[in-house]
């Protein structure tokens, strides 16, 4: 005899333990076991009234047959045929039972309400079409000799029980359809949230990390270039310098979970600085780096939408970070060039350019993209062809909004 391994007698217990918690309408409500136990009844019933047993008029053993026969179809279709073939059959041969034969059953009865009832997740008409003709009959039979128990219960409980079906399903569906409408309400809180927080990410990184640039810059500046300063001065000046660099890289650690916490999302729009602002960003920037750094206006200023000067804003607000970061002390030109279609922003200087002639990755030039994509624009950037690196964002005149 084999020995039962560990795992085997573990998948015994989890199917002794499964079998338990099956709902026992489960089981009692498949087709094969509803017909094992209702075809024999039925046609044990129509044996007993038909055979001289039972009160009433005995029958021929053909014509019993027949009877056990009918008896038979009334119950069994539901375990060989489909859920609409079986309830039409199974329909038929009630409606035969009752009349001319005069042979319904009890099971045959309760056979044709469980196939109305299997019909509740199909067309709705059919089990309301299926269950008219017992009502019919039963007014036949009551305006001739009085309808029988099983007709008057089937006039009744057929058009209920297709009736409940169809409300049943109908009550299902809605509940459905409200989950869906959660999941999605869900979703779109979701997305809404994430969208804030990838705009809070963008706004953190294009304003604090300029700002904190800044301070670096100035700090290094002021020990450099300030005359007979103390040795603690500059000790003190590089302390700080040091420690807004720090902040800068924690900030950036930060934005980089931030940014794959939230994925790709559509940038803020808001306007807030617009172009009338770049002439003190400039000035800023000139303050903070001590080189040269020029803005240039060329062509007929055309009406910009809001929320395309803020993108123009912000490209070059990244562009002068980006420049004093990676290139320190070069001059810088901006260069705005209105066009008949909208504007294109420039930001170029006169540095070696990258290691290699690759665009510097990171943050800043995946934000420009994003807000120039947003408002219907481009944006390319590269090492030119005369040295230095250049940044130029091509903006239409009015933000397209994605659809």
């Amino acid at each position: 005899m084999n020995a039962m391994t560990p795992d085997g007698a573990a998948g015994a217990a989890r199917t002794r333990d499964r079998w338990p918690h099956r709902s026992w309408r489960t089981v009692v409500s498949r087709p094969t076991v509803v017909v094992a136990v209702l075809a024999p009844a039925a046609v044990a019933e129509c044996g007993w009234r038909f055979s001289g047993d039972a009160p009433g008029e005995s029958v021929s053993p053909q014509y019993g047959l027949l009877l056990s026969l009918l008896a038979f179809v009334t119950t069994a279709p539901a375990a060989f045929l489909g859920v609409r073939a079986a309830a039409v059959v199974t329909t038929i041969a009630a409606v035969l039972s009752v009349e001319p034969f005069d042979s319904l059953t009890t099971a045959g009865a309760v056979a044709e309400l469980y196939v109305l009832d299997r019909l509740r997740h199909g067309p709705p008409a059919l089990p309301v079409v299926l269950a008219l003709p017992f009502g019919v009959l039963a007014l036949v039979a009551a305006a001739r000799d009085g309808p029988s128990v099983l007709t008057v219960f089937l006039a009744t409980a057929a058009p209920a029980t297709a009736l409940a079906g169809v409300a049943r399903t109908a009550r299902e569906e809605a509940g459905l359809h409200l989950r869906a409408r959660q999941l999605i309400a869900a979703d779109l809180a979701d997305h809404v949230a994430r969208g804030e927080r990838a705009r809070m990410a963008r706004d953190l990184h294009d304003v604090v990390a300029h700002h904190i640039t800044m301070i670096v810059a100035q700090a290094e500046a002021a020990r450099l270039t300030t005359p007979g300063m103390p040795e603690a001065g500059a000790v003190r000046l590089a302390q700080i310098r040091d420690l807004a660099r720090t902040g800068l890289t924690e900030m950036r650690r930060v934005l980089g979970v931030l940014r794959e916490d939230v994925g790709p999302v559509a940038p803020d729009r808001r306007p807030q600085p617009g172009l009338a602002q770049l002439n003190q960003l400039v000035d800023d920037a000139r303050a903070a780096s001590g080189a040269a750094a020029r803005l240039i206006v060329s062509g007929v200023p055309v009406a910009l939408d809001t929320g395309v000067e803020l993108v123009a804003y912000r490209i070059v607000q990244e562009a002068l970070t980006n420049a004093r970061r990676h290139a320190p002390g070069v001059a810088v030109d901006v260069e705005l060039r209105y066009t008949d279609e909208g504007l294109v922003v420039r930001v170029r200087d006169n540095g070696p350019g990258p290691p290699g002639g690759d665009a510097p990755g990171g943050h800043g030039l995946l934000g420009m993209q994003e807000r120039a994509t947003a408002v219907g624009g481009r944006l390319r950037a590269g090492p030119t062809s005369v040295g230095g690196f250049m940044i130029e964002a091509t903006l239409p005149a009015k933000a397209e909004v994605a659809g």
